[in-house]
Formats: structure tokens, C-alpha cells, sequence
């Protein structure tokens, strides 16, 4: 769904572009109540995460394929404020060395793929959560659903963005009803995916779940026929080298995707894509200003190889995308480091 230069006129995306940097630079300031030591570096390997998937289109309908938004996906496993900051991150690397979503569109894509897909997702998630026994299958079900819902959810932010600045006079139900359509099938590609990932980190690591926080049980052991907790100076380490191991295995997931599986992806135009030539929603689309990139289009100028060409690509993107996003995360977890004993002096006033 990345929208490319063009569709929407320049004030319309000016004012996207001021909605999107507020909306980060609130997320900023939530998302160092949610990170930490352990789920800082979690946090960029998500990001890295959410850039490879999206390289995945699988096909949805005849000549028409979709791929992960990823909203969903990041704020169940590092939560709301750091999700919107993911997908800032995916959409930045996306859109300068990739060229794959406009320059001048870079608010709307982040307003409609980045806030409007995390907001939705987790007040979804967050309101199953309270109505479904908490369970680690409940918890899945409700990342199923919060994913499925957001993408149609994205679907009418953009036709509502369309329908205030778009470029083509294309009659606006026409393109509502021709988006949420196909948004609808490609959530529900996006649910099965978010529920498998959330799934298979909650079956490793629950406590690294920021959406299955308290599923997880005290690590016990058995002294003198009893069950006692560990004590937290014995669990911390253990804690550490496991996280680094969900770490590692993370980031070979990612590489793996992007740097092989994606070469199989389907080549149709994902769903905007299809809508906008079918609707003429494109007929003023504009060339990217990052067309002249060594990686635009997802391939390294001057290798022949196709496969070879994708590959490198997906693996340098992945690889940009978690030194990015985890120098972010890392940046905003310390700056709340000096903020503690101020808050202290500040009570004991």
C-alpha cells in the first residue's frame, strides 16, 4: 500500500507530512516507557522483521497480490509507541534507498501504514484481551483479528486522504468500495502471518510479548520437594543469554526471507497498485525522487542476476533497516535513563 508521489497534491501531503511527525514525535515519548535493556535491540530486530515480510506479496485475487503492513505485528510485540516508530523506520528506509513509496508522500504512507494500522490494531487487541480468558491461544486469536481489521482500516485512512487531495477526479465510493475489497482479502494474509509470529515468540519468550505480558509464570525450582521462585539475581542471566538467542535467530529469519524466499514472491501489483490503474488514480503518478538508487526497486545496480540482484538487496535492507532501528531504540531507552532520578528528587519534594 505505499503510495508514490502523485496520487495525493502537495498541500494535502504537507499536512500528512505534520501529521506524521507529531504522531512520531509522541510515539518518541511513549516508547521509553516501553522499552528497556531487553526489548530495545527486540525493537530493531522487528523493524528488520516488518522490512522482510513486506518483500513477501503473496497473491490475493486474479492479478492482484498483497504484502504485510506489519501495524499490528509491532505493536503487539513491542508495543503501540514503538510500533509507530517500526514502521516510521521501514517506510524512511523503504522510501530513500529503495524507492518503493514517494519522497512527498512519506507522511501519508506513515499516517496510513505506519499510525492508522498500530492505533487500530491494538485497541482491537487491547479490547479482546479483556473480554478473552488470558490464555497464549486467546492472545493469538486476538492478534488475528486486531491485524485482519487493520488493513481494511488503512484501506478507507487512505481513501478518506484521497477524497480531500487526490490528484484525479476518480469518484470516490468507486475507490472505497475497489480498496476496503481488496484490503479485506490481503488482511486477512496479514492476520495469518501476525498470529503465527506472535505465536511462535509467545511459545519461546511470552515475557518478551509486550501484548502477553503476564502470561508468562515465575521461573521455579524444585528444593527439598517444594517449587520455589528464583531468585532475581539467578533468573536475570539466564533472561539475557535467551533474549540474545531470540535475537539471533530473529534477525536469520529475516535475512533468510529477504534474501531468498523473497525471490519467489508474486509479481502482481499489490492492492493500491491494482486499484489505482484499474480506477486511473495513477494518471498523474510521478517519477520517484530516489529512482537513481543503487537499490531502487529492490535490486543492486549492475548485477545481472536476478535472483543474485534481489537477494543482495533484501539482505542489505535488512541489515540497514536493525543498525537504523536499533541505534533509535537504543537512543530513546537512554534518554529515559537520566529522567529517573529526577522523577525521584520530584516525589520526595
Amino acid at each position: 500500500m505505499h503510495v508514490p508521489d502523485g496520487f495525493i497534491d502537495a498541500p494535502v501531503s504537507a499536512v500528512a507530512g505534520v501529521v506524521a511527525a507529531g504522531a512520531v514525535a509522541v510515539a518518541l515519548r511513549g516508547a521509553r516507557r516501553e522499552l528497556d535493556e531487553r526489548t530495545a535491540p527486540l525493537a530493531g530486530l522487528v523493524a528488520a522483521f516488518v522490512f522482510a515480510v513486506q518483500m513477501l506479496n503473496f497473491p490475493v485475487a486474479a492479478g492482484t497480490s498483497g504484502h504485510l503492513l506489519g501495524g499490528a505485528l509491532a505493536a503487539i510485540l513491542v508495543g503501540p509507541w514503538t510500533g509507530v516508530l517500526c514502521l516510521a523506520v521501514v517506510l524512511l528506509m523503504q522510501g530513500i534507498l529503495f524507492a518503493d513509496g514517494g519522497l512527498t508522500a512519506l507522511g501519508v504512507n506513515i499516517t496510513v501504514m505506519g499510525v492508522v494500522t498500530t492505533v487500530v490494531a491494538y485497541a482491537v487487541f487491547r479490547g479482546l484481551a479483556r473480554v478473552l480468558p488470558r490464555t497464549r491461544r486467546s492472545t493469538t486469536v486476538a492478534a488475528f483479528v486486531a491485524a485482519l481489521l487493520s488493513v481494511p482500516a488503512a484501506a478507507v485512512a487512505f481513501t478518506a486522504i484521497y477524497a480531500v487531495g487526490g490528484t484525479t477526479d476518480v469518484p470516490v465510493g468507486k475507490v472505497l468500495t475497489a480498496m476496503v475489497g481488496v484490503h479485506v482479502l490481503i488482511g486477512v494474509g496479514e492476520a495469518a502471518i501476525t498470529a503465527l509470529t506472535v505465536g511462535a515468540v509467545i511459545a519461546v519468550r511470552p515475557d518478551l510479548v509486550h501484548g502477553a505480558r503476564g502470561l508468562a509464570a515465575p521461573l521455579k525450582l524444585r528444593v527439598d520437594g517444594a517449587l520455589v521462585d528464583v531468585p532475581a539475581t539467578q533468573a536475570a542471566p539466564a533472561a539475557a543469554r535467551s533474549t540474545r538467542t531470540v535475537w539471533a535467530t530473529g534477525l536469520a529469519a529475516a535475512l533468510v526471507l529477504a534474501g531468498f524466499v523473497s525471490f519467489y514472491a508474486s509479481a502482481n501489483p499489490d492492492g493500491l497498485e491494482k486499484v489505482a490503474a484499474d480506477k486511473g488514480i495513477d494518471e498523474k503518478v510521478q517519477e520517484h525522487g530516489a529512482a537513481d538508487s543503487p537499490l531502487a526497486d529492490y535490486g543492486v545496480k549492475d548485477v545481472g542476476d536476478a535472483r543474485l540482484s534481489g537477494g543482495l538487496a533484501g539482505v542489505i535492507g535488512v541489515g540497514v533497516t536493525v543498525a537504523v532501528g536499533s541505534g533509535v531504540f537504543w537512543a530513546v531507552r537512554r534518554r529515559r535513563t537520566p529522567e529517573a532520578p529526577e522523577a525521584r528528587t520530584a516525589e520526595s519534594v
